[in-house]
């Protein structure tokens, strides 16, 4: 079985109990139009795996891109950091779905909760590690017509690239800090890469916070962050297009 629990102080609150079949299953049916449970049953009862795949047409290319984003229950719970670590937080799932990574990136980020913008300011402060490759994003951002602000290192790094960026307290060095502008409404996204340590994470503890309750899409990785750069320059392009399943399973065949 496979069981979820809530714990709050002394008290255990159990959300589900489902019978032990991972949600990947349904997902990849879903991407490559092939019933995975279906040839589970099949393989099951006594047939042979070659025959069936010839006849589910599987091997064929896919004219689509499918993205899975996890679904975090974190604004229901105060004080919850919204870091991640080897525990299983997510309580489900959603899909994207679309003819390029970008577009179904931008769909599983909406159905996820979370709407990218179109414009406004990015945050940024990334680790030591990260600063050559945040440039890069930088550079994409300001193409796409964000301003940038970012904290003193990282603020820099992306000056002596000659890259335009106001720099911004962190909490710790007093207001009015970087918190300060993100309540204020002056942050519209952010990106944020903390350095491996207690004391740091519980530094930046207040950014992701906040990113969180005022709703700021919240990017703690540089993968995570291009794909973002990404699905936010193909939403400025033209809309997102609603199609059915069938159709792009169709269009496959």
């Amino acid at each position: 079985m496979n069981v979820q629990f809530a714990v709050k102080d002394e008290d255990i609150y159990i959300l589900e109990v489902n019978p032990r079949a991972s949600r990947t299953v349904p997902f990849v049916a879903k991407a490559t139009g092939v019933a995975i449970a279906k040839v589970a049953a099949r393989i099951a009862s006594g047939e042979k795996l070659k025959d069936i795949l010839d006849q589910e047409k599987t091997g064929q290319p896919l004219n689509r891109l499918a993205v899975k984003t996890p679904v975090f229950p974190f604004a229901r719970f105060p004080g919850i950091d919204t870091i991640l670590g080897p525990e299983m937080k997510s309580t489900g799932e959603v899909m994207g779905m679309d003819r390029d990574f970008a577009h179904a990136y931008a769909k599983a980020q909406l159905g996820a909760g979370l709407e990218l913008p179109c414009s406004g300011t990015c945050f940024i402060s990334v680790k030591d590690s990260d600063k050559v490759s945040t440039i890069k994003l930088a550079w994409q951002l300001l193409r796409i017509g964000f301003d940038l602000i970012a904290t003193s290192g990282t603020a820099r790094a992306l000056k002596e690239a000659d890259l335009p960026v106001r720099r911004v307290n962190k909490v710790h060095e007093g207001q009015p800090h970087v918190v300060d502008a993100m309540i204020n409404g002056e942050v519209q996204l952010m990106v944020n890469t903390t350095a491996e340590g207690a004391q740091t994470l519980i530094d930046s503890f207040s950014l992701r916070r906040t990113a969180l309750v005022k709703g700021i899409p919240n990017y703690t990785t540089m993968a995570g962050a291009k794909a973002a750069v990404g699905a936010i320059s193909a939403l400025q392009t033209g809309t997102l297009e609603v199609e059915s399943l069938q159709s792009y399973l169709k269009a496959s065949n």
